[in-house]
């Protein structure tokens, strides 16, 4: 039987009545009203160096994505770096992406990660995505779901254009103000994974705190982790803090987990599988969904800062 895990948020709505799960509870009511905006997120996607694209760990997460896009329209799909393996060459995208993801393409918004970019200047990820991946060559850009601004990063950059990326996300963040704000890379900044906490980020992680920020997606580590919010000192904020999914379950072989670092709340390096958030007004709300049929959940909300 699949085991469910339900964040304090949740439960505040099955009557629990502690005191500090009443004074979530009116910001419950406020932000689960409406249908908000679904995305779905992973990454570490398509490899087919042991199995056709039919019978890739690639296709298995398209197969479950499909039929929930297909019902909504107006879903997202979020890649978080490392599409194609081992070095993302352009057959990879056409042989291997394409026949899994690749239905997806017309909703994706990818950001690149460290395979891409085995090939030089990553331009078999450019030449795949196109405009969908911002401008050329750079890596990072913009988007708006409902009222929730997402930014795209790439955190595989040179120092120069990496300098270059923060002083882009000051001024979009000041000239974009939103309530709620998610932020998706691929280098995890904190990570219980083989790969571990990545700090390349780090300074990408204050500035988006600073603002005030929900969320940041990553993947890199071929498992999923959930942690809670952390400030930019890594110290657990639940007030204005960022919560980090890793999400590199989209088809590539799974990893074990170390150590679990601070303030991880949950890890799970069993089951393939996608990230579903669904962005409302005034919060979010966040489940896993693995392509086994027993396999683990992990389910919850909270509300933007």
């Amino acid at each position: 039987m699949a085991i469910l895990r339900v964040s304090i948020l949740v439960l505040s709505l099955a009557g629990c009545v502690s005191e500090s799960r009443q004074q979530e509870a009116p910001a419950q009511d406020v932000f689960l009203k409406g249908t908000g905006v679904s995305v779905f997120a992973a990454g570490d996607i398509a490899d087919c160096r042991k199995a056709t694209p039919a019978a890739s760990g690639a296709a298995k997460t398209a197969a479950l994505m499909a039929p929930l896009l297909e019902a909504d329209p107006n879903a997202l799909v979020l890649g978080l770096g490392d599409h194609t393996y081992p070095v993302g060459l352009p057959a990879e995208f056409r042989d291997c992406y394409e026949p899994t993801w690749g239905r997806f393409k017309s909703r994706t918004w990818p950001v690149p990660g460290n395979h891409e970019y085995y090939s030089p200047h990553a331009a078999g990820y450019y030449s795949y995505f196109g405009e969908r991946a911002g401008p050329p060559q750079r890596g990072y850009y913009s988007l708006r779901a409902g009222n929730w601004l997402l930014i795209a990063m790439n955190s595989y950059l040179k120092p120069e254009d990496h300098a270059k990326q923060l002083a882009w996300l000051k001024a979009e963040l000041e000239a974009n103000p939103a309530r709620c704000t998610l932020a998706f890379w691929h280098h995890p900044v904190y990570s219980s994974g083989g790969h571990g906490s990545d700090k390349r980020m780090q300074e990408a992680w204050r500035i988006l705190h600073e603002a005030g920020a929900e969320l940041v997606l990553s993947a890199h580590d071929h498992d999923y982790e959930r942690f809670a919010p952390q400030d930019s000192a890594g110290r657990r904020d639940d007030a204005r803090g960022m919560r980090q999914f890793v999400v590199g379950t989209g088809g590539a072989t799974l990893t074990p987990v170390r150590f679990p670092k601070p303030n991880s709340e949950y890890r799970n390096n069993l089951s393939l599988g996608v990230l579903k958030l669904v962005l409302k007004d005034g919060g979010y709300e966040w489940e896993f969904l693995p392509v086994d049929a027993d396999g683990e959940r992990d389910r919850g909300a909270a509300p933007c800062h």
